[in-house]
């Protein structure tokens, strides 16, 4: 059962921080947020987005044993990626659920 609350816990940590380095990019956070005439705080996405990438490492390793975290990871990486990808190509407002204020600059 704990094995299971660690994967969601790197899902959930992956998919944020996939999100967060797409809208570190300023075309990708315009697509998101059309209206609003903010920039990307992109230090502060980019920071986050890779604290949370290591959390994410952090707990497929508590999960399970070293040689599978590494496989879980690294699939799961690939699976973020993919999601936040179509989540930007079909429905990018999505991505405004999880972004915070604290991430936009000022215009």
């Amino acid at each position: 059962m704990t094995e299971t609350i660690w994967l969601i816990a790197a899902v959930t940590a992956a998919l944020l921080s996939m999100s967060w380095l797409a809208l570190a990019y300023e075309s990708h956070w315009q697509q998101v947020f059309p209206e609003s005439g903010t920039l990307p705080n992109r230090r502060r996405l980019k920071l986050s987005a890779w604290v949370f990438l290591l959390l994410s490492a952090v707990f497929c390793l508590n999960a399970d044993h070293p040689s599978m975290a590494v496989l879980v990871w690294v699939m799961l990486l690939a699976v973020a990626a993919f999601s936040v990808a179509m989540m930007l190509s079909h429905r990018p407002a999505l991505l405004k659920i999880i972004c915070l204020p604290l991430f936009a600059a000022k215009a």
